[in-house]
């Protein structure tokens, strides 16, 4: 992780972007953080993981819900599978 200013980013933007293929680049303004670049393939892990865990929680609150449950056979039946 390296942390630069707005200033130092925008005075090395192309550095900012080399740097975040290896690791997150905070960029901060007033000493807050304002931003992170990240290289593109990170981006698409996070992405993907994000997902991963909606659907785990999706399942987890479908799994909780109460009413009947339908046997694998009547929903292959339903969806014309044999």
């Amino acid at each position: 992780m390296s942390i630069v200013s707005v200033a130092d980013a925008r005075n090395h933007l192309s550095d900012v972007i080399d740097r975040s293929k290896n690791e997150a680049v905070f960029i901060e303004r007033r000493g807050q953080r304002a931003a992170v670049v990240v290289s593109p393939e990170q981006y698409e892990r996070m992405l993907e993981a994000l997902e991963d865990a909606d659907d785990v929680v999706a399942f987890d609150e479908a799994m909780a819900e109460e009413g009947p449950n339908v046997p694998w056979a009547q929903v292959k039946a339903d969806l014309g599978w044999k």
